[in-house]
């Protein structure tokens, strides 16, 4: 059995530290999201704001990644490269960004509509949400990961929507992809044990149609392969007495 990095609540409380800085720049890349805009844009704002905190992106150079974010629009799943094409209205874009603040990794990821809202596309975002909400509140001593991922998956698949099997959640610390693996789709009462310390990267990441990717030719940016539209949110959680704390908010 993998051993499952525990945190003490020192460091808990470190993370919580570089997760707010984490959620802060989040935010301010979002609000700065409008037709006409580009993903590339969104890259560079996100190094003049890195420059102003004492963090380090957590995805430049990381296996050979060159960017600070990861962009998405409408049928990218996970790993879009930032690029020159404009945000459209009614494109749903996914950010997905990370820091390192004193050597602790922090991740997290929401999908928001480009101006204005066709109704089906506000609904889909709303149960991705959801799901994430009730993920986290499985993020309790003697859960087990199956937990987790039946809470997506049921709430996923019970709006018609589909679970990307090809990507999973992850423990995080000292290293961006500790373990354990979160899949977002079990059953529950299974899985390895949920402990107090455990630090989790926990990712809804679904479709409106199919569930099943494919990576285009830059090697990086997973597609669905109906060219059904995508989101995904996602939040750093700490498995703590009191229960789940999301380390990822401003």
């Amino acid at each position: 059995m993998e051993l499952i990095p525990l945190k003490t609540p020192h460091q808990i409380k470190t993370m919580r530290a570089g997760g707010q800085i984490t959620a802060l720049i989040l935010d301010q890349l979002f609000r700065s999201v409008r037709s006409g805009v580009t993903t590339r844009q969104l890259e560079e704002q996100a190094d003049q704001l890195l420059r102003q905190h004492p963090v380090k992106p957590a995805f430049k150079d990381f296996e050979g990644y060159r960017y600070n974010l990861v962009t998405c629009v409408n049928e990218e799943v996970v790993h879009g490269i930032p690029s020159p094409r404009a945000l459209e209205d009614g494109d749903l874009l996914t950010i997905d960004f990370g820091t390192i603040y004193q050597g602790w990794y922090t991740d997290m990821a929401r999908t928001q509509i480009v101006g204005s809202a066709k109704s089906d596309r506000k609904q889909f975002l709303e149960v991705g949400r959801t799901a994430l909400d009730r993920a986290i509140q499985e993020c309790r001593p003697g859960r087990r990961i199956g937990d987790i991922g039946h809470a997506i998956q049921s709430t996923i698949e019970s709006a018609g929507y589909g679970v990307v099997r090809m990507y999973v959640g992850h423990g995080v610390g000292k290293i961006m992809h500790e373990p354990p693996q979160i899949p977002g789709f079990g059953l529950p009462h299974h899985g390895p044990e949920l402990k107090t310390g455990m630090v989790l990267a926990v990712e809804v990441m679904y479709t409106m149609g199919d569930y099943r990717l494919e990576i285009l030719d830059d090697g990086w940016t997973a597609v669905t392969k109906d060219r059904s539209l995508s989101a995904m949110f996602e939040h750093t959680v700490a498995v703590t007495d009191a229960g789940p704390q999301v380390l990822t908010t401003s």
